[in-house]
């Protein structure tokens, strides 16, 4: 496999786009003018990338590629978003430590948290400035989008098509890719407009509600607040939450159907169903063992239940109280929620309800075909936005094996977890499992006194969760190949 000139381009590209996503906190200071002394934190290492991406672009913008080699393009473009995504957690990490905010290690950690839309955080937010806030929230609203999504709506090359499938995102709801991404972009941004006047109107102030509003759209789970959701005590601030969550977990493509107020074609899609009977379920199952447990009245109980299943099923992570008192079926629960992830194509984490959809269904046609008649034909299918899909073997082949690594990868950082963490099995398996969903929710493990090994274990957790583990590890041995090509040709 070889590293060509267009992908050096576009890793350029990438560089230039992640100087300018640092710069944007520095719109903040007219209005906190006492955060100024920060400015440099941000304007150095966003010059600096951008200096260094105009750099890259320049001296490789010119040259020719060679021949094109079919079987290394997936290679080559896992690749360069893992490229993209480095430089952007090692970059949106600076400022914490130019500042102090920050130790190194714990500002990589809130750099990936920030990007991967997770949520979990080593900060104290009752003392963070607002310049860093707005960092950490805005990181959160791009990571959702990806950085191949914001490139294609500035700039699109001949490896946009492939570089946007490697980032994760399946599909083009528009005819043009860059008319793909610029309705997305479109959308989001009028849902966090939405979101942010609805904020207003229930009661919080306008720098919370712009970054409560990204956060929840781009289900990623960073608060303004020490106790997130829950320190409003806001029934109206949880409702508009809950929205924003389901919206921000909900396929692109869905959203589009939504924009084109198809809703009637919106609950034929299996996902969307999924997800309403999931919640249907499982939110009063909840609500009673809290109630029952914690001694709290059925409609506090459910009140707590829809607001933090749904959290934990959308990857979001916000919360509305501490789960340290929770009882083992609720966190079981939540485990569970997290787990299952929200919509494939969409801002959020986990497995993904269509794979779950598709393992239950592969599933009950195995019990089918073992009690039906021997003659009996079936044809699975399962509808997405976009009409009929058959559930056929490369499909399942792709979803079990997927499946299957997403909880191999689930065991073993839950028993590192519990290992570096000095914690119980329950509960390393709760943190692990909000780290490799990118959802945020903590039980108390994450906090800027972590053990420094459980902050490892979480962050490499985060990134296969966001990158859906495949990305990750294709890139590592393309990057690998490529090491090895230039060591061999400087010798």
């Amino acid at each position: 496999m070889k590293f060509k000139f267009s992908d050096y381009s576009n890793c350029g590209k990438f560089m230039v786009l992640v100087g300018m996503l640092v710069a944007m906190p520095l719109v903040v200071l007219p209005f906190y003018p006492e955060d100024e002394i920060y400015a440099p934190s941000f304007a150095v290492p966003a010059v600096f990338s951008i200096l260094a991406g105009i750099v890259v672009c320049l001296s490789t913008g010119h040259s020719k590629d060679g021949n094109f080699e079919w079987k290394a393009t997936m290679q080559r473009s896992s690749l360069t978003v893992l490229f993209a995504w480095i430089c952007g957690i090692l970059v949106g990490a600076v400022p914490f430590i130019i500042s102090g905010q920050l130790s190194y290690l714990q500002a990589i950690f809130e750099s990936i948290s920030g990007w991967t839309t997770t949520g979990l955080s080593v900060m104290d937010v009752s003392v963070t400035p607002h310049i860093f806030l707005f960092h950490r929230s805005f990181m959160q609203f791009c990571g959702g989008l990806g950085f191949v999504m914001m490139m294609v709506m500035l700039v699109q090359g001949k490896q946009s098509m492939n570089l946007y499938n490697a980032e994760g995102h399946p599909d083009k709801i528009m005819p043009n890719l860059r008319k793909t991404a610029q309705a997305i972009f479109l959308m989001y941004s009028s849902f966090l407009a939405a979101g942010t006047y609805l904020y207003r109107i229930a009661g919080m102030n306008l720098f919370d509600a712009v970054l409560h509003a990204m956060c929840a759209l781009s289900t990623g789970g960073f608060s303004t607040k020490l106790n997130s959701i829950g320190e409003y005590n806001n029934i109206p601030v949880e409702i508009i939450t809950i929205i924003l969550m389901l919206i921000g977990t909900t396929n692109f493509a869905v959203l589009m159907l939504l924009a084109k107020l198809k809703l009637r074609q919106i609950f034929r899609v299996s996902e969307v169903k999924f997800m309403l009977l999931i919640l249907l379920v499982i939110v009063p199952l909840t609500g009673m063992s809290l109630s029952s447990e914690l001694n709290m009245s059925m409609e506090e109980g459910f009140r707590h239940a829809v607001f933090d299943v749904a959290s934990a099923l959308s990857t979001t992570g916000y919360s509305t109280m501490s789960y340290t008192s929770w009882p083992p079926f609720a966190i079981g629960v939540l485990i569970l929620m997290m787990l299952t992830g929200g919509g494939i194509g969409s801002t959020a984490g986990g497995i993904k309800m269509s794979r779950v959809y598709i393992m239950m269904r592969v599933a009950l046609l195995n019990i089918r075909k073992r009690i039906s008649p021997a003659r009996k034909i079936e044809a699975p299918y399962y509808i997405k936005a976009q009409g009929k899909t058959s559930i056929d073997h490369a499909l399942i082949n792709d979803t079990v094996g997927f499946v299957v690594c997403y909880l191999g990868i689930f065991i073993v950082g839950t028993m590192l977890t519990a290992l570096t963490a000095e914690c119980t099995l329950t509960e390393a398996m709760f943190e692990f499992a909000s780290a490799l969903g990118t959802v945020g929710l903590s039980i108390g493990i994450t906090s800027p006194s972590a053990a420094p090994g459980t902050l490892v274990v979480e962050m490499f957790g985060m990134l296969l969760g966001r990158l859906e583990i495949f990305i990750v590890l294709i890139g590592i041995y393309s990057g690998i190949n490529v090491l090895k090509q230039y060591i061999i040709r400087e010798k």
